[in-house]
């Protein structure tokens, strides 16, 4: 089975669900995460509650994905330990709006162009590709309303690069393939066409993002 990610269509920029966009939800005093390659402060891509990953586990938290847009393809942000992403693992509760670094960032640097809701949709096809191009045809729309998946197995564009947990060192299960998104003046930038993998070892606390094109 696989867990599609659709285009739910717009939600409001803090609503504390599975979106793509919008503002980053954490903990009181935390800080914006930087890129430790630039030391310029990073795009917020995606939350992921992790309760919608429905297997049964109980109360979870939500994984904030960030990535360094000041300079793109300087910094290797593709690369899970580069220091130009970042994947965060936050409680369920006690969450509100990140606030912005100070210093008048660009706004195009640190939060994309729309926030889109996800809705979840279970398909039979194991296979992540055919079973997006399956309910594309199914429901006479582009694949490219298809954000992503959730859980499962990564649909690899290049070698597996599942990463391991650095503190207890078993192989991360992924939380989230994401697509680049349906809007390119808008879309999450992995490398023109890419895809973004975003796996955490919960039990650690620990959480890493890749991408490959």
């Amino acid at each position: 089975m696989t867990v599609l990610m659709i285009d739910a269509g717009p939600v409001a920029p803090a609503a504390q669900v599975t979106r793509t966009g919008g503002v980053p939800l954490a903990p009181a005093g935390t800080p914006w995460p930087s890129c430790t390659a630039c030391g310029g402060p990073m795009q917020f891509l995606a939350q992921v509650v992790l309760d919608d990953l429905g297997d049964g586990m109980g109360k979870r938290g939500v994984l904030a994905l960030f990535q360094c847009q000041n300079e793109p393809g300087m910094c290797d942000e593709w690369e899970p330990d580069s220091g130009g992403n970042q994947a965060l693992l936050f409680p369920g509760d006690g969450l509100e709006p990140l606030p912005r670094p100070e210093g008048g960032v660009d706004e195009a640097l640190l939060l994309l162009g729309s926030v889109r809701a996800v809705g979840l949709v279970r398909m039979d096809e194991p296979d992540y590709d055919r079973a997006g191009d399956e309910w594309a045809a199914d429901n006479d729309l582009p694949v490219s309303s298809v954000l992503g998946q959730l859980g499962g197995s990564p649909a690899w564009i290049q070698d597996d690069e599942t990463p391991s947990c650095p503190s207890c060192a078993a192989p991360m299960p992924l939380i989230v393939q994401l697509e680049e998104g349906p809007d390119h003046s808008t879309a999450m930038n992995f490398g023109d066409c890419g895809g973004g993998y975003a796996f955490a070892c919960e039990p650690c606390g620990r959480a890493k993002f890749l991408w490959q094109c």
